[in-house]
């Protein structure tokens, strides 16, 4: 081995190491530490990414959950894999035409939808988070319907029993979900199960169901089942996602569009 690959060999796995005791890394951090450029700290970053040793963020890194999807924080959550959430939100929102009554469900990813939605005369957007619902105060042609429940300060989405019959009373021509965990042999997961009730009953009154998932998703499950993947129609991912899992998806019937 080179000094050069010697040395590369170190700085990654003290990378790592930090990874490990912290939780998180930052590039500028990282190039100071090691007197290195900008460029050799992201690379390092991405190789040890594609490797599954961690997750890469905006301005840095953060430790690789494996097993099981953990129940993070939208804030925490849009620091995840933000360039491909962004162009998998811009995609999803070319989905949305006039009249069109849609519901977007709580997550990072489906927020990169909203702020990406075309200027339509009539939309009208049912939604139980209350980030989404944010975004859309401004945008005067949107409808915007918001259902009772309580307030999960996690994911700034409402749940329980009052959401729930709310939502039952509605019939939608496309639902957009985010997932944390995505199973392609079995389904889709969230770490909540009232989350994963609520999803349950958006599939149900949906005429089309679009998941929204960053590759980074096939890799885990999570705590709560939401559906199999029969019941899904399209989803949405970047060029990360495997070829088995892309295959498995089209052979369900699956539409798979890739950003």
């Amino acid at each position: 081995m080179s000094r050069n690959q010697d040395s590369t060999v170190s700085r990654r796995k003290e990378i790592l190491q930090m990874l490990s005791e912290k939780g998180e890394v930052f590039v500028e951090d990282l190039i100071e530490r090691f007197k290195v450029s900008g460029v050799t700290v992201r690379n390092d970053l991405d190789q040890l990414e594609q490797k599954n040793l961690l997750i890469r963020a905006r301005g840095g890194a953060i430790k690789m959950e494996t097993g099981v999807a953990i129940d993070q924080r939208v804030v925490d959550k849009n620091r995840i894999n933000f360039q491909e959430k962004s162009r998998i939100g811009r995609k999803a929102a070319q989905l949305v035409v006039e009249s069109d009554t849609i519901i977007i469900d709580s997550g990072s990813t489906t927020a990169e939808m909203v702020r990406n939605l075309p200027e339509l005369q009539d939309l009208t957007v049912i939604t139980n988070a209350m980030n989404i619902a944010n975004q859309l105060i401004t945008r005067p042609n949107i409808n915007v319907i918001i259902p009772g429940g309580y307030l999960r300060k996690n994911s700034l989405s409402l749940v329980g029993p009052q959401a729930e019959k709310s939502l039952r009373n509605f019939n939608v021509d496309k639902a957009f979900l985010g997932v944390d965990g995505f199973d392609t042999k079995h389904g889709i997961y969230t770490p909540n199960v009232e989350e994963a009730r609520l999803n349950e009953i958006m599939i149900e009154i949906s005429k089309e169901v679009i998941l929204l998932a960053d590759s980074s998703k096939f890799t885990r499950r999570s705590f709560a089942f939401i559906c199999s993947i029969d019941q899904i129609n399209k989803v949405i991912t970047d060029n990360g996602i495997k070829p088995d899992d892309k295959k498995r998806l089209e052979d369900a019937g699956v539409q798979v569009v890739i950003v």
